[in-house]
């Protein structure tokens, strides 16, 4: 099962290529992921497998991973309104979602406060 992990980078040019770069080296693939920068910091989010593998891959080349979560990720058709189609079902089913990004291959990822609801409303 893919998990997200959240890696905190350095603000500084170079810091995502250098984790990106931890992972391929350590035959990790990246999935899907989203990053974004404020604050003098910058958070990574990043789709993998091996979640243990990326871990070691990422504390060895001193980056921190801050947390690990499960994930839906959801196969969507390449059109226009596919992620809204989708988002609306899982907002119908009641579900608060705390993080979205498309992965690969034209997949959403989501993260929320009740993960079986938001399968069973797809």
């Amino acid at each position: 099962m893919a998990k997200d992990l959240t890696v905190t980078l350095e603000d500084q040019p170079g810091a995502l290529a250098g984790a990106c770069e931890a992972l391929g080296g350590a035959g990790i693939n990246i999935e899907g992921c989203c990053a974004v920068r404020g604050d003098g910091e910058a958070r990574f989010q990043v789709l993998v497998e091996d979640a243990d593998g990326a871990r070691r891959a990422l504390e060895k080349a001193g980056y921190e991973v801050s947390s690990e979560r499960d994930v839906l990720v959801v196969e969507l058709q390449d059109r226009p309104g596919a992620a809204a189609d989708v988002l609306t079902r899982i907002a119908a089913a009641g579900v608060n979602l705390d993080l979205a990004y498309l992965g690969t291959s034209t997949r959403l990822v989501v993260s929320g406060d009740d993960l079986e609801r938001a399968r069973a409303a797809l």
